[in-house]
């Protein structure tokens, strides 16, 4: 397929593709029936980046095959939201006409959500010029009336802000309506909207539990808010100070209560359950956690998060990787039973998947 294009007449097809090899990767299981959540067939990413390329007069972004290496020039993307897609020529016509902005410029990295704002990282070869930020406003402000958007300019250990270095995402989630903090360059779900059938996938099994949650890598608070209806407290940890920042921010913009976020790896919440007293400042005898989310890395739980993960009734795990969540699951299969499988399209026209697994401990 095209690099950076989309092919909506195989859309079906394509999914029906990794529906089998999900089927199959797991065929030793007794699994319920597979859950299929579809993308957009088209704009459907809120992040893209690009290399830029400088022929002349002539400027446009570029991507590398990643089997050829060859470089490709792309004029338009559908693959991105139409806000990001319809910016880029918008953008590459304006920063012709803006040496203070085009020269040594290397790299443009977007980031956009269903709320309609639009970050803009302009990435450089050189140190940042003493107006490099007055042109980058003036170009904000010549753009404003049709583009709601700010900029950022990035060099080697520089960082220039015309405005904020994120977005305010807004996201459906059953009868409500949640507001995420997204800082340029920190992770954040790329296909919004299929983020958003995660997120009620995971309500919807949460509203047959009880008790507390606990979430581990928990980011900035993408599953912890979205939860906070079904249980009487959830507790979450993350590691990166970044992304604690942005869920202690997203729970006062969400008015949220019952939840707590605590700068902790799964290893150290481990070690502190094990003594069933403290969990940073948090009295564990006063918490009742009977469940745990987890949506770890590409490399999966390790065996020590496997075999505390194993002791909570019901494990919510969320994969974006089937071959280490099968590998998992030998383990957890043992003590718990596969009470629903969901295949999340969040990267149509690739091999990669995003699953969704509800495990409830045996003879419960």
């Amino acid at each position: 397929m095209a690099l950076g294009q989309v092919f909506p007449d195989l859309y079906e097809t394509q999914l029906a593709e990794k529906q089998a090899g999900i089927e199959q990767l797991f065929a030793s299981y007794t699994l319920p029936k597979l859950e299929l959540f579809r993308s957009e067939p088209s704009h459907y990413r809120q992040r893209a980046e690009f290399r830029v390329w400088h022929e002349g007069d002539d400027l446009f972004h570029i991507m590398f095959d990643s089997e050829t290496k060859q470089k490709q020039r792309i004029d338009y993307f559908p693959v991105a939201c139409k806000q990001i897609a319809d910016f880029m020529p918008v953008l590459l016509e304006e920063l012709k006409k803006r040496p203070a902005l085009r020269n040594k410029l290397y790299q443009i990295d977007y980031l956009s959500g269903l709320s309609g704002e639009l970050l803009v990282s302009l990435i450089y070869k050189k140190p940042l010029s003493n107006d490099w930020a007055e042109q980058a406003a003036l170009l904000k402000a010549d753009l404003a009336e049709q583009w709601p958007l700010d900029f950022i300019g990035r060099s080697r250990k520089q960082k220039v802000l015309v405005h904020r270095d994120h977005i305010i995402e807004k996201l459906k989630v059953k009868d409500r309506t949640l507001s995420y903090q997204q800082i340029e360059n920190s992770f954040t779900q790329p296909n919004a909207k299929v983020n958003q059938q995660m997120l009620e996938w995971a309500c919807d099994i949460s509203s047959q539990l009880k008790g507390d949650l606990l979430e581990l890598y928990c980011g900035n608070g993408n599953f912890s808010l979205a939860l906070t209806p079904y249980f009487r407290q959830v507790v979450a940890t993350e590691i990166a100070r970044s992304s604690i920042k942005s869920a202690q921010l997203n729970i006062e913009m969400n008015q949220v209560t019952n939840l707590q976020v605590l700068q902790m790896s799964a290893e150290d919440v481990s070690a502190a359950m094990a003594t069933g007293k403290q969990l940073k400042t948090l009295d564990l005898s006063e918490l009742q956690l009977d469940t745990i989310l987890v949506d770890p890395p590409r490399a999966g739980l390790d065996p020590a998060t496997e075999a505390f993960v194993s002791q909570f009734n019901d494990i919510i795990y969320i994969s974006c990787n089937p071959v280490t969540l099968e590998q998992n699951l030998q383990q957890l299969s043992k003590t718990h039973e596969i009470k629903a499988f969901a295949l999340f399209d969040q990267f149509p026209y690739t091999h990669h998947i995003e699953s969704g697994v509800w495990l409830r401990k045996l003879n419960l």
